[in-house]
């Protein structure tokens, strides 16, 4: 399970710890709130896409599911789509 540091100024701990009484607490829950919406997105276009093909589902929970689909991670996604627009570009020279 990977762990992520966040470093704060000394100004942004203040901050956050003036609009929260933890601010671990609140980083932790912005971040879970956030990976739990793309979860959903996530499972959503999986079992529409694969129900709209006939195809099985790659697991029966949300985690399973994302773990089985073969995603793209966002930095995956951007090289491709770099690589195909420098391909598109090479075929009009």
């Amino acid at each position: 399970m990977p762990t992520y540091t966040v470093t704060l100024t000394d100004a942004e701990d203040l901050a956050l710890n003036h609009v929260s009484i933890s601010a671990q607490a609140w980083i932790e829950n912005a971040v879970k709130e956030r990976a739990r919406i793309a979860m959903e997105q996530i499972v959503k276009n999986h079992v529409d896409t694969q129900l709209k093909a006939g195809k099985p589902l790659a697991g029966t929970t949300h985690e399973e599911i994302i773990l089985n689909a073969g995603l793209e991670t966002a930095v995956e996604r951007n090289a491709r789509y770099e690589a195909e627009q420098q391909a598109k570009m090479n075929t009009k020279n």
